[in-house]
């Protein structure tokens, strides 16, 4: 019996999910809701696939997504996100991740994708395998956000999105110097001037709504 770790948040989430997995498929699931739990249920017991939400609080989903790549290299993890594809999608699959899937198409995909990944495989769109492979052949076609640390694209998408340094430096528990640094490199390696600038980039490339 495959046993899956759904590491999510919001409860209604990770029930959400479980019916998904007990209509189709005869799967031990288990759940985490912080990075925390992640940690200590991964090193507790042999499980085949992680399905892990990229915004668990107090830590980037990035993040926890390498340090378990880290720990459990063979460990397939598919990342089931709020976020679009344009966001993440080619950072996560180059961090290790067996695939990527936007929360609004779980119900359909799900099961699929983890039927997939338990073969041996990678569940990503076609257009996201487009952008990887254009991005691991010529970094010289990257757009300027794609040149970016995973830190520095995560604080440009959330002062695209509104978010003030204060309010970034909380989500991430970071100071707000720290959050200013971040922001000044951005600005600089991206070749714009003000957050108003970087606003209008993400819209224009469809990194926030």
């Amino acid at each position: 019996m495959p046993k899956v770790l759904i590491a999510d948040d919001h409860a209604i989430v990770r029930r959400g999910l479980k019916h998904i997995l007990a209509e189709e498929l005869d799967f031990e699931v288990g759940e985490a809701e912080t990075p925390q739990q992640v940690t200590e249920m991964v090193r507790t017991k042999a499980w085949d696939v992680i399905v892990l939400d990229l915004d668990l609080p107090g830590k980037s989903g990035l993040d926890v997504l390498k340090e378990l790549k880290q720990a459990h290299p063979k460990l397939p993890v598919l990342i089931l996100s709020m976020h679009p594809e344009d966001q993440f999608a080619v950072r996560t699959l180059r961090a290790g991740a067996a695939g990527y899937m936007t929360k609004a198409s779980a119900a359909e995909e799900l099961v699929k994708a983890l039927r997939k990944i338990l073969r041996g495989g990678k569940y990503i769109s076609e257009s996201a395998a487009d952008k990887l492979a254009l991005s691991v052949a010529d970094e010289s076609k990257m757009d300027p956000h794609e040149m970016l640390s995973d830190r520095e694209y995560q604080v440009l998408c959330m002062i695209a999105s509104g978010a003030t340094v204060s309010e970034i430096a909380t989500e991430l528990c970071l100071s707000v110097p720290t959050i200013s640094t971040y922001r000044t490199r951005i600005l600089e390696k991206m070749h714009l001037r003000t957050n108003a600038n970087l606003t209008y980039y993400a819209i224009q490339n469809g990194l926030v709504k």
